[in-house]
């Protein structure tokens, strides 16, 4: 069953969606609360400039009735420093914000019907102020207060500025004037508006946009999911997955995926001619023996004792060798003991006749025993066979490289023959399976092909190298590398 967002495109769509609508989300309430902050200062502003446009009439002693008390409809009161309404504008039916609620300038002696204490305890301390002022002095600090008012019937939301000042003979007055916050309510809906309209267009288009690039950037990708799965359906691991022209990470995908097939196929091509070839040098000797078996069975007296068993051990050997290829195709990592090379090296040479050791003593490595031990007699076996008189071992220390290792102190094993060599063209051909030069075509004499094969394996597993060239005489000299102990 389909899981929702189960695909990648699915998934990258709705991310991208998500983050850019939680950075419209943040940038909108940003504008938004900058707008507001910059239209309620401007409204302050304006407020302010009222306020002290009428100040500015009280401090030079004009009468209530000349002072621009109905600018732009906009409200405004003057106040006494007792709290009493002594002057406001002409159509102003209803405040609220300034501390007082009278609309109608109020006699002396009803000062304070018209509101409250507290209301009244308020205005006194608005008007306070804190300053000292002289008469005819307008006060520098401004309070700002937000409320409401009414005139001639409409009422509106207003910023009010509280601005005090001084004279000569009505004393201590505050100016209150207002200034509407209709533009700002306005601005602020409108920008919402627009934003809550807009978001969603642009969010559509964000995802559609996402989509459409994801199905483009990810179609290559599906051209490789449908190659693959038509390889593993035929088995042809002859084809290739298509690499884009578009030098990123799916393009190398696909090489490295080809990369892959390449190998998988000369791995699967190598295990099919080892399986052949097994198969072809197993035939021989099973037939062989079968045919000297069937022949004794039918008259004992004709039957090849030492030529049953030569066959048995030539099988047995071939079985060995296959089962140690086989080991070391599926990546068995060599011990980790310590091997004594020169020790190792008379060992192998013991019993076998034209066999010279040279080495030196305590010349360790570290890996497995088995396996080398199978190394060295692999390559004692094939000089013998090769040979004219005589085969030389030598076991040394080296300061070189040892192979893949790098630089570092080496120990080298070296088995020299005296006999005709190997050709330059074929110092590499006979370190595959099944390989016999035609001088060594002989099944008698020449053995499956397999000894320096496995030679060079179990080297190469050891961290070491395995390498031939011709000696001084013209002989073949087989070196063994491997990183010291």
């Amino acid at each position: 069953m389909s899981r929702p967002f189960a695909s990648v495109r699915a998934r990258a769509t709705l991310a991208a969606t998500l983050v850019v609508a939680v950075a419209l989300i943040a940038a909108g309430t940003a504008v938004l609360l900058s707008l507001r902050s910059n239209l309620l200062g401007e409204a302050g502003t304006q407020a302010e400039r009222s306020a002290r446009e009428v100040a500015t009439g009280l401090a030079f002693a004009k009468p209530y009735d000349d002072l621009p008390l109905d600018v732009d409809d906009r409200p405004v009161q003057v106040v006494d420093e007792e709290g009493r309404l002594v002057a406001a504008s002409e159509d102003l039916e209803r405040i609220s914000g300034t501390g007082v609620d009278a609309v109608k300038p109020q006699p002396a002696a009803t000062a304070r019907d018209g509101g409250d204490d507290d209301d009244d305890d308020a205005a006194a301390d608005d008007d306070d102020h804190g300053e000292s002022l002289e008469p005819g002095e307008i006060g520098a600090r401004t309070t700002v207060s937000d409320g409401s008012a009414t005139i001639d019937g409409d009422t509106e939301d207003y910023r009010f500025a509280a601005v005090p000042v001084e004279t000569e003979d009505r004393g201590r007055l505050t100016v209150y004037a207002g200034a509407p916050l209709s533009a700002e309510h306005g601005a602020v809906n409108t920008a919402l508006t627009v934003m809550l309209i807009g978001f969603p267009v642009l969010l559509a288009v964000v995802a559609w946009v996402t989509w459409l690039v994801t199905r483009r950037a990810l179609r290559p990708v599906e051209g490789i999911r449908r190659e693959m799965a038509a390889i593993t359906a035929s088995e042809d691991l002859a084809r290739r997955v298509p690499v884009p022209d578009t030098h990123d990470e799916v393009a190398r995908l696909a090489s490295t995926t080809n990369e892959t097939l390449t190998a998988l196929e000369s791995s699967v091509e190598r295990q099919r001619r080892f399986v052949a070839d097994a198969s072809h040098e197993l035939r021989s000797p099973i037939a062989s023996l079968r045919t000297q078996l069937e022949v004794a069975a039918a008259h004992p007296e004709l039957l090849d004792l030492d030529g049953a068993v030569e066959d048995t051990v030539r099988l047995q050997r071939l079985a060995a060798d296959l089962l140690l290829l086989a080991r070391l195709d599926a990546g068995e990592r060599p011990a980790d003991a310590r091997v004594n090379l020169a020790a190792l090296a008379r060992e192998a040479a013991e019993g076998r006749r034209g066999v010279r050791v040279r080495a030196e003593e305590d010349v360790t490595v570290a890996g497995s025993r088995g396996q080398l031990e199978r190394v060295l007699a692999n390559l004692l076996d094939n000089a013998q066979r090769h040979a004219r008189s005589a085969v030389e071992v030598s076991v040394r220390r080296d300061e070189g490289p040892h192979g893949a290792g790098g630089g570092g102190q080496a120990a080298v094993v070296a088995v020299a023959d005296d006999g005709e060599g190997v050709p330059a063209a074929d110092r590499e051909r006979i370190f595959e399976r099944f390989v016999r030069l035609d001088a060594a075509r002989s099944r008698d004499d020449g053995g499956a092909g397999l000894g320096l094969a496995i030679a060079r394996d179990v080297a190469l597993r050891h961290g070491g190298t395995l390498t031939v060239r011709d000696t001084p005489a013209g002989g073949a000299l087989f070196e063994l590398r491997l990183p010291g102990a």
